[in-house]
């Protein structure tokens, strides 16, 4: 069976533990910086009222994660797996990673390379094809998720906890053409 969030998700880069209510306000303090939010589908969410909602969403989906500097043990960001599709009629079973945000500090540094490796590895011990959703003009995540191998299959609306519908790109990887 699949755990959205299991416990024990680290590398020599980052660790990531379940999002816990009392970890808001360091996430928080990563996530107010408007430099961050400027590609996003949702810009203002560097405000605490529209992170709180971020937040309040992460919590729900039962599969968010905060990141952490394995060395430092600073928050780095957050992640999670969600709508996690074990169809009984098929041997393909997807999951899907998302509403990753890494602060800035940790630009260009292999974090996210490092994140995505780490949940791909694991989300493939249950799975056979990873989806991601990347707003659609969030050129700067779309050219990172291509540098791990990810290939654009579709664009459609996604409706995000407590936000309007906005453009996404669907990107997939599949168990055969991992990292």
């Amino acid at each position: 069976m699949f755990d959205l969030q299991p416990n024990h998700l680290k590398n020599n880069f980052i660790s990531l533990s379940p999002l816990q209510e009392n970890d808001f306000e360091e996430l928080y303090a990563v996530a107010n910086d408007e430099l961050l939010w400027e590609q996003h589908p949702n810009k203002l969410r560097y405000q605490r009222a529209v992170f709180q909602n971020f937040f309040e969403g992460a919590m729900l989906s039962g599969g968010a994660f905060l990141i952490r500097d394995s060395k430092t043990n600073e928050v780095v960001g957050s992640s999670r797996f969600y709508d996690y599709n074990e169809d009984e009629n098929s041997t393909e079973t997807s999951v899907l990673i998302g509403y990753t945000f890494i602060g800035r500090k940790f630009w260009g540094n292999d974090y996210n390379k490092s994140l995505k490796k780490l949940m791909l590895d694991y989300a493939f011990e249950h799975v056979d094809k990873v989806y991601f959703h990347i707003g659609a003009f969030n050129i700067r995540s779309q050219k990172a998720i291509e540098k791990i191998g990810a290939i654009k299959i579709d664009e459609f609306e996604v409706e995000y906890y407590g936000e309007d519908s906005k453009l996404n790109f669907v990107y997939l990887i599949q168990k055969s053409e991992t990292l």
